[in-house]
């Protein structure tokens, strides 16, 4: 029970310091990382020690960067993947040697450390947040840009050099070990888990959330959304490889999978809440004694590792084709230490090639020169991005193609749906759609046609479906269904967004019409106008006549809808309707167009 009341006090504290720092540093627009790590400083063991157990912390709120790297799988594509090979396997290979050899020799300068030592400690300093830094990013909204790929290109590289460099540490450790395992057997471990990983995403869980999205039990979704990303992290951890690498191969084998949207949905709120708690962990890591003890050496090594980084990577870049601003700013970017650096530490320590204080000491490098970066990184993009260049793309150029007539959400994939999206493709436009008949998007998936699973009325999910870049959003859901709740926190959001809504019946239109929408069409209007028509003709009609009375029956129709819409009575407008033979001798006479050659 005592440890029970423990837990809920250290909740509570940490949610109080995140309710007040938070908004505080984001309304001074120094950024919610900034304002995460402050709180984790403040309520940690230096400052206030309202909370200990700053290790047990991190360990948990690595769970943080896991759920972060899948959802960033799940928008990269395998295609996408694969034409950022020159930026991960070339620019990454390069930024991790080029970055930890050149920190090894600042350290050889700057300390007494032997070189075992100093690359011990240079190569982990090398790497970069992948958390720090993908946050950065989604605040601007610039991970989806060239500039984003290109920075996320170099920290996958590093995800992927994490295995090498624990080969490195095991090789030069001076700790006596029984059995040692050869390098080669951790790289088929890896080889052997990522394959795995690979076949599971690919045959096995795509399934799986068919089943689960067929019976419609949302609970079973999220907890088995929760499952793909902690099974493939406990079975990376288990090989002692990186859980986050895990995570985001299966993020990458589901994304084009139906349920992609849906699964960053239901991911989104964990992985927003246990990042937070990964940030306040950081800040609770830093031993102020320690910096106070040595600020002359940790300032020295925070500036020279900053600096080291941000001339290599700005190099790197630009060689690549990064125009010169943008590769100074993604130097900035990068120029931090990563959280990988804590474990890499660990290990050196346990090696014998680093002592406790001296692993502390570059814990808190670490922990400062992340502490700086959303500050360097806001001054830098202030200073180096004119306004003409914001929205300027460099680097790999995107993998898909541009459409000419922009973007549609179509929500409702069935009958109606069908024709839609045809007539869309016809004109070259992309479409987004979704449906929650789990079978139905197999059948169209036959087809060639991509529709993703998900409950199209959610706001969340038509967020993470590209709804802020759409250029309409399409409702062609069947039946019945309340649009005051779905539509209303649409249109405040995105008010000039062109909604077009299918409705069930004329009930069903007013419905629409009063909550806001113009373009609403009857699902049976128009083939029931086509077959009265048809029934026209077949009895002889002459076909101007058939036009004047469709004319007459679609303006009798509207006016009483209107009425309709305005009173809220069905009754209203009765007389309108048409209840027996209309005058249309005013109609043209067929005979008098003779000369006039069919269209």
């Amino acid at each position: 029970m005592e440890h029970g009341s423990t837990l809920l006090r250290d909740a509570v504290v940490y949610l109080a310091a995140v309710v007040v720092l938070v908004p505080l540093f984001v309304r001074f627009k120094l950024g919610a990382v900034l304002g995460y790590l402050a709180a984790g400083i403040l309520i940690g063991p230096s400052v206030s020690g309202l909370v200990g157990n700053a290790e047990q912390t991190l360990q948990f709120a690595e769970f943080g960067i896991v759920l972060l790297l899948f959802v960033i799988g799940l928008e990269l594509q395998p295609s996408r993947l694969w034409a950022l090979r020159r930026d991960i396997f070339g620019l990454g290979l390069a930024q991790v040697l080029l970055c930890g050899l050149g920190l090894t020799g600042l350290l050889l300068l700057l300390t007494s450390f032997t070189w075992e030592a100093a690359l011990v400690v240079g190569l982990p300093l090398g790497l970069s947040s992948t958390a720090l830094v993908m946050q950065l990013l989604n605040e601007r909204h610039m991970a989806a840009t060239a500039f984003g790929e290109r920075s996320f290109s170099m920290l996958l590289f590093q995800d992927l050099a994490i295995v090498p460099l624990l080969t490195v540490v095991g090789a030069l450790s001076r700790a006596p070990v029984a059995n040692p395992e050869p390098g080669w057997v951790m790289v088929a471990k890896t080889v052997g888990a990522l394959a795995f990983l690979v076949a599971v995403g690919r045959f096995v869980l795509p399934r799986l959330f068919r089943i689960i999205g067929t019976l419609g039990a949302r609970e079973a979704f999220v907890a088995a959304a929760l499952l793909s990303v902690l099974g493939s992290a406990l079975l990376m951890a288990s090989l002692g490889l990186s859980m986050a690498l895990g995570a985001f191969v299966a993020g990458v084998m589901l994304a084009e999978s139906p349920y992609r949207h849906a699964l960053e949905t239901d991911i989104e709120p964990f992985r927003g809440l246990m990042l937070g708690l990964f940030f306040i962990a950081i800040g609770m890591s830093l031993d102020l004694s320690v910096v106070v003890a040595n600020w002359g050496l940790v300032l020295a090594l925070v500036v020279g590792v900053m600096a080291v980084k941000t001339a290599s990577i700005a190099a790197l870049a630009r060689s690549f084709g990064t125009d010169w601003r943008r590769a100074v700013q993604m130097g900035l970017l990068l120029a931090q230490g990563g959280e990988f650096g804590f474990v890499l530490f660990a290990e050196a320590e346990r090696g014998l090639l680093i002592s406790h204080s001296a692993a502390q000491m570059f814990g808190a490098v670490v922990t400062c020169s992340m502490a700086l970066t959303p500050l360097l990184f806001r001054l830098a993009t202030r200073w180096l991005e004119p306004a003409s260049d914001a929205g300027r793309r460099d680097g790999p150029e995107s993998a898909g193609t541009a459409d000419h007539g922009g973007h549609v959400v179509l929500v409702g994939s069935g009958r109606v749906g069908q024709v839609i999206a045809q007539m869309l493709r016809a004109r070259g436009v992309g479409i987004t759609a979704i449906d929650m008949d789990a079978e139905l998007i197999d059948i169209t998936a036959r087809f060639g046609n991509t529709v993703f699973w998900g409950d199209g009325t959610r706001l969340d999910i038509l967020r993470n479906a590209g709804i802020a870049s759409a250029s309409a959003l399409v409702f062609a859901i069947d039946g019945q269904w309340d649009p005051k709740p779905v539509l209303a926190p649409i249109m405040a959001e995105w008010p000039d967004l062109p909604i077009i809504a299918r409705a069930y019946d004329r009930t069903h239109s007013i419905a629409l019409r009063q909550a806001g929408l113009d373009q609403v069409t009857r699902e049976t209007l128009e083939s029931a106008v086509a077959m009265g028509r048809n029934v026209l003709a077949a009895l002889g009609t002459p076909e101007t006549m058939i036009d004047a009375i469709e004319a007459e029956y679609r303006r009798r129709d509207l006016e009483r809808l209107d009425l309709q819409v305005i009173s809220g009575d069905m009754m209203t407008g009765a007389d309108i309707i048409i209840r027996g033979a209309l005058d249309l001798s005013t109609a043209p006479d067929p005979a008098a167009l003779g000369e006039i050659p069919p269209a």
